[in-house]
């Protein structure tokens, strides 16, 4: 079948096809509970539905002889009960795939996708839309023609934003130094453990209003002391780096459903004892001066820079492959957790009584949390590659001496 349409990918797109493993598979995954078990053969018809409006999904990624690009497939998917493991791979050079899975559990739909394909924003709306049509179907008489979408048209859909809003040239060397790595010895046969805490919103939001800090400083405090406690006492001046992906829609006015995030950084060096109080308005402060319009602008303009250099973009694929490699190694040395923060999930009013919850998870080669809310419950989806979990139970144990209820998941590896 004839290709109608392809597209160049993303700079952001570019690293993840540079980097993606059996470890890291470069993958991401959100999910949505609901309070009754999935139908199979809907939600498959639900799918096929959500692909008309979301086609932007339906695409291959091929390699060129510059740069990778994406081209329409005819591709069906098909939906499966869930196997295996979270994150899975879904990009394989060479082979003709849908780079997303939609699978089911009991009352859960996972939907896992390719991060060269968009990211956490653009895959909860397809997710949504998804849900949305298969409750549509399940429900005839109390759902109809329900409106899930921002009403973008094709183009802006597709827009790659990072060049649409590139606003002028500039490199500017990153300062961060080498960050402390928690968790020692990784989990064999490729492996990652992820972690699913649940926290009533009622007993974590009065805690961090208490502080004087927002909710992301609060748990990226709690993290920081949960790393600090593990710290061997040679390693206590490395700084404890927490990175943080922001939302650019946020600052400009895009609506595309692909890649359209950018990464700041919050660190902190233990040369001293301090309270978690004092630690989480550190922590605000720093995290509210790298989120200022001025700061935000400058770096998206520093990571587009490198499209436009004209050397760099004449280099075959295979060498900047190489070059990206070692820069995503570097950069990755400079990070001892990542913190996404997807928000609080707001579904259209007349399906929040048949969703239960959400949640996400992140495959990396680093510790990742990903954190959610919705229906007065904070989700967070922690993902290690790590043999040992002293982190996660310290973090654990600090939010529960601060008063709260955890409820804790974990997903079973061979050691």
């Amino acid at each position: 079948m004839a290709r109608d349409n392809w597209y160049k990918v993303d700079n952001v797109a570019k690293v993840f096809l540079a980097t993606a493993a059996k470890r890291d598979t470069r993958t991401l995954r959100v999910s949505c509970t609901l309070w009754d078990e999935i139908d199979p053969e809907l939600l498959q018809e639900a799918v096929l539905l959500a692909i008309q409006e979301r086609p932007q999904f339906q695409v291959r990624i091929r390699r060129g002889i510059f740069w990778h690009y994406m081209e329409d497939t005819d591709i069906q998917p098909v939906v499966t009960e869930e196997h295996g493991r979270v994150c899975p791979i879904l990009y394989k050079p060479g082979r003709a795939m849908l780079h997303y899975r939609v699978t089911y559990y009991h009352n859960r739909i996972n939907l896992d996708l390719f991060h060269a394909i968009s990211d956490g924003t653009g895959a909860l709306e397809f997710l949504n839309i998804i849900v949305s049509s298969y409750l549509e179907l399940k429900y005839p008489d109390r759902f109809e023609d329900i409106v899930i979408h921002s009403g973008a048209s094709e183009d802006d859909l597709n827009q790659d934003s990072y060049k649409q809003f590139f606003g002028s040239m500039g490199l500017k060397a990153s300062t961060l130094k080498y960050a402390y790595h928690p968790g020692g010895l990784k989990l064999p046969y490729d492996q990652l453990q992820f972690f699913e805490l649940q926290v009533p919103t009622a007993d974590i939001l009065p805690k961090a209003k208490e502080v004087g800090v927002g909710l992301t400083s609060y748990i990226g405090a709690r993290l920081m002391l949960a790393i600090k406690a593990d710290m061997p006492p040679r390693k206590v001046k490395k700084p404890i780096n927490v990175s943080m992906p922001v939302n650019l829609r946020n600052y400009y006015p895009s609506k595309t459903s692909r890649n359209f995030f950018n990464n700041i950084n919050v660190s902190h060096i233990f040369t001293e004892d301090i309270s978690l109080e004092d630690l989480a308005k550190e922590f605000d402060e720093k995290l509210k001066a790298n989120l200022t319009e001025e700061n935000i602008k400058k770096q998206m303009d520093n990571f587009e820079t490198m499209e436009y250099v004209i050397p760099v973009r004449a280099v075959p694929l295979f060498i900047k492959q190489l070059v990206v490699r070692y820069g995503s190694k570097v950069t990755d040395k400079k990070v001892s957790v990542v913190l996404s923060n997807l928000g609080v999930q707001r579904p259209p009013e007349e399906l929040t009584s048949m969703i239960q919850n959400y949640s996400g998870f992140c495959s990396s080669s680093n510790l990742f949390m990903v954190m959610s809310s919705y229906n007065g419950v904070l989700t967070l989806g922690v993902t290690s590659p790590y043999s040992n979990t002293r982190v996660i139970k310290n973090f654990v144990r600090g939010l529960s001496e601060d008063g709260m209820k955890v409820k804790a998941y974990a997903t079973e590896v061979i050691r």
